[in-house]
């Protein structure tokens, strides 16, 4: 299973972004989807995420500027970002799996992509 994400890049404050994280090597019909984000000297946390039955979540403070979407015909989830803040500065990752909707840690990740907002 290879997570390949793509659409990171820099913006300034107030722009947007969208990143996209093909899924290859699974179906992923029954699999859950996230995104998560580290800044430098920070613990990686989890900013959004899509379960098989169509339920999101979102990290609190980006709740209402970040939406996580898929094509399920394209094997590929999205992370819209808008209204984006120098603190959502980071390496973005995408994540996968089964086990990840049951609260487990997601087994497939992204190779990551920068997001700088300056």
């Amino acid at each position: 299973v290879q997570l390949v994400e793509s659409g990171g890049g820099s913006v300034q404050a107030g722009g947007s972004l969208r990143l996209s994280c093909e899924v290859r090597g699974t179906a992923y019909s029954k699999h859950c989807m996230g995104w998560f984000r580290q800044a430098a000297g920070k613990e990686r946390e989890m900013v959004a995420r899509l379960d098989y039955d169509g339920e999101t979540r979102y990290l609190d403070h980006v709740k209402g500027w970040f939406t996580i979407s898929e094509e399920s015909n394209k094997s590929t989830f999205y992370l819209q970002m808008d209204a984006l803040k120098p603190e959502d500065t980071g390496m973005y990752y995408c994540a996968a799996g089964v086990s990840f909707c049951s609260g487990a840690p997601p087994p497939y990740w992204g190779q990551g992509t920068q997001v700088t907002v300056s």
